[in-house]
């Protein structure tokens, strides 16, 4: 059946029955992202709730509604990518895109490669959290590859080279270990979709027809600081796999720039559960979120096994959300909290469930190559929009993980008194948040020392890392700060280093 659109489409496909949280969404995304701005997408669907949830969704993303037409139960959506005015007068020239979803079949690992040496992590070393802010010219290649607009050759040549930069800062700056600063990722987290199989990136607008409040779903994207179409969302539509893994190609490149000790940031379990468990989307693979989370936990362990016999010095697992569990509101409420949007159970349970979570990705590994860190919200530069409390309600669950390193915010006031920390087994080193990654202001060698003998007069100094709160540029679209900020703060990190080394007998 042909329907009388009054432009021809470049491409469409038959979403059947398929509602806009059971698929429909993933295949509108699939289609419409490689479109240059004013392509046609043609969405055919004999869904009655369609009618009213695919206009919300082109109201919310941006893109136009341009003709709607049924016959029977038939329907016909004629959709332009952005706006019709954009369109160019020669149509684009289009790979094919399959119709449907047909998920990969999942083959976990029966056995580990063995482990690789790696240089060791003295005290008091400085290095970043692991994001870097990424330049213009990443970000613009981060976004065509996502589209499909950009093909990996391409796409990882560009990385390359803005890792070469990102590294080089680093060393300039003086840092005993570095990253990658994280340049090849959309996001700290939400990039794991694009290289885990059967799970897919959808922008957070997306989203919309599948919340209980669209309302008050779309107050909360207009409060993001990044425009909720450039923020992705992993989807999962099948069991979640690792072909290709995660982050090793990652941690390759960087080993290849210097000898100095690499670590490589992954988003943890618990985080990577919340994010990825959400109804009508996760429940077409998984029955429930402990199904989820027990093949999150394998992919990471596969990851983790894989970057050790790379010879990766320090694997660290962010869990920022274990922060949003103490700290936000009633245990029912969502939260856009660096990127948590599923639902929460109490406070005691959902505690209880990370520990185990992260105690079974990290089991059997040694804990002086493994590391957690987390802090009360990244997103923003503005302190009054973060999260706010001491360790106090954390301090437990903290000493119960079987990591080596805790890498916590302590430069902001909102992270309280580190006395608090006092209670940590005596074995775990901290890496202390001693400069404010959201402030342009660049702290000063004395303020950072100051700092760090209260944290030594606490801990000890053989105890101690010192690095910034959190990243400098957790989500690629919104950095906190210019990389010439970060390299300066680094550099400060670097300088009181050195002070407190000489002043305590640190030998590198």
């Amino acid at each position: 059946m042909t329907f009388p659109h009054p432009h021809k489409p470049d491409v469409g496909f038959d979403g059947g029955d398929l509602d806009c949280g059971n698929g429909l969404l993933l295949l509108i995304r699939k289609h419409i992202d490689p479109l240059p701005r004013g392509g046609l997408l043609e969405i055919r669907s004999t869904e009655i709730s369609v009618d009213e949830d695919l206009p919300a969704w082109c109201r919310m993303t941006g893109n136009e509604l341009v003709s709607f037409l049924r016959e029977g139960k038939q329907r016909s959506f004629l959709v332009a990518k952005g706006k019709l005015a954009e369109r160019s007068a020669v149509a684009p020239a289009l790979a094919p895109v399959s119709g449907g979803f047909e998920p990969v079949v999942v083959k976990p690992m029966t056995e580990f490669p063995p482990l690789a040496p790696a240089p060791g992590i003295a005290p008091l070393s400085v290095m970043g959290i692991g994001s870097w802010p990424r330049p213009r010219w990443m970000l613009q290649a981060v976004h065509e590859h996502m589209e499909g607009r950009l093909d990996d050759a391409a796409f990882h040549a560009t990385a390359d080279d803005a890792v070469r930069l990102a590294v080089q800062a680093q060393l300039r700056a003086g840092a005993d270990v570095v990253s990658d600063g994280e340049q090849r990722r959309d996001s700290y987290s939400s990039f794991v979709a694009s290289r885990l199989d059967n799970c897919q990136l959808i922008p957070l607008t997306d989203l919309l027809p599948l919340v209980d409040d669209p309302e008050e779903f779309e107050r909360e994207l207009r409060a993001l600081d990044v425009p909720a179409g450039d923020v992705r969302h992993p989807a999962v539509f099948g069991p979640l796999g690792r072909t290709r893994g995660i982050a090793v190609h990652e941690v390759d490149f960087a080993k290849s720039l210097t000898r100095q000790p690499i670590k490589v940031a992954l988003p943890g379990p618990y985080l990577l559960t919340r994010t990825m468990w959400m109804e009508c989307i996760s429940d077409r693979a998984y029955d429930n979120r402990d199904d989820l989370a027990r093949d999150i936990v394998r992919v990471l362990r596969e990851e983790i096994a894989c970057l050790l016999a790379s010879g990766t010095a320090l694997v660290q697992l962010d869990e920022p959300v274990l922060s949003e569990v103490v700290f936000s509101g009633p245990a029912s409420q969502r939260s856009f909290m660096c990127g948590a949007l599923g639902e929460k159970a109490d406070t005691p349970t959902e505690l209880a469930f990370a520990r185990d979570l992260v105690n079974a990705v990290v089991a059997g590994f040694p804990r002086e190559r493994l590391a957690v860190h987390m802090c009360r919200g990244n997103w923003t530069p503005d302190e009054t929009k973060a999260l706010a409390g001491d360790y106090r309600p954390l301090v437990d669950t903290l000493g119960q993980l079987r990591v080596g390193t805790l890498f916590l915010e302590l430069a902001t006031p909102r992270a309280g008194e580190m006395e608090v920390l006092k209670a940590l087994p005596d074995d775990v080193r901290i890496g202390i948040g001693a400069c404010n990654q959201k402030h342009a202001h660049v702290e000063s060698v004395e303020h950072v020392v100051h700092h760090a003998e209260h944290a030594i007069q606490l801990f000890g100094a053989e105890r101690l890392l010192l690095t910034p709160d959190c990243g400098f540029a957790t989500f690629a679209d919104n950095p906190l700060t210019s990389a010439a900020i970060a390299e300066a703060k680094l550099a400060t990190l670097a300088g009181a280093a050195r002070i407190l080394r000489e002043r305590h007998g640190i030998v590198l």
